[in-house]
């Protein structure tokens, strides 16, 4: 079982990288969005890896970190849904995004992934809504919005779990005003958890 391949990056395809290992080429199908992550040609890179055996044959499909590619093994677990399919949700949908959708039972954010009906995300949300921890939801969404935490301070009337689930909104690409608004309409009580914050603000702005 490959876990994951360290070595320089030589090509960037359309819909696959080819890294060098000890002399040999490795081409790693990844999501598009990764591909403005790596590094450039001829750099290192260490990329975790699935390895995937069909009757057509073998293929190795990568991300960058152990989480996303937790994110990708859960998506093929999913009736219906294959790896090449997995891959262009997580193209259309960053790992993140797609948590944050599926905690709010978003179909009509999961549906925008070519080739994915309603019927497909609901089956993705069914299946997944479980599987996904709120630690997993609000540490990764916080890794984006650590870089604009002056943008917290706008939520300072909010407790701790209002102000870190309009944080993960504003990460999501959602304006502080929108964000704001939205928490605004969620009735919070105590107890509550920040993903339990953020996924009924989530249903407010879905349905705006």
């Amino acid at each position: 079982m490959l876990s994951y391949i360290k070595g320089l990056l030589t090509e960037k395809l359309g819909d696959s990288v080819v890294v060098e290992a000890n002399g040999v080429g490795y081409q790693i199908f990844v999501p598009v969005s990764l591909l403005s992550e790596l590094p450039g040609l001829g750099e290192p890179v260490k990329i975790y890896t699935y390895f995937n055996v069909a009757e057509s044959g073998v293929s190795l499909f990568g991300f960058l970190n152990r989480q996303d590619l937790d994110m990708f093994r859960k998506l093929i677990g999913v009736n219906g849904v294959g790896p090449k399919s997995a891959v262009g949700i997580l193209s259309a949908l960053r790992p993140d995004e797609l948590r944050v959708a599926v905690a709010a039972e978003d179909v009509k954010m999961i549906s925008r992934a070519p080739g994915v009906g309603n019927k497909t995300a609901q089956r993705i949300i069914l299946d997944l809504k479980d599987k996904i921890s709120s630690e997993e939801l609000i540490a990764g969404l916080s890794k984006e919005s650590a870089a604009g935490s002056d943008r917290v301070s706008s939520f300072s009337g909010l407790n701790e779990a209002g102000r870190e689930a309009a944080s993960a909104l504003t990460a999501l690409g959602y304006s502080g005003a929108e964000a704001a608004g939205a928490i605004q309409k969620v009735e919070i009580k105590e107890g509550m958890t920040a993903e339990e914050v953020l996924k009924a603000a989530l249903r407010h702005l879905t349905f705006i």
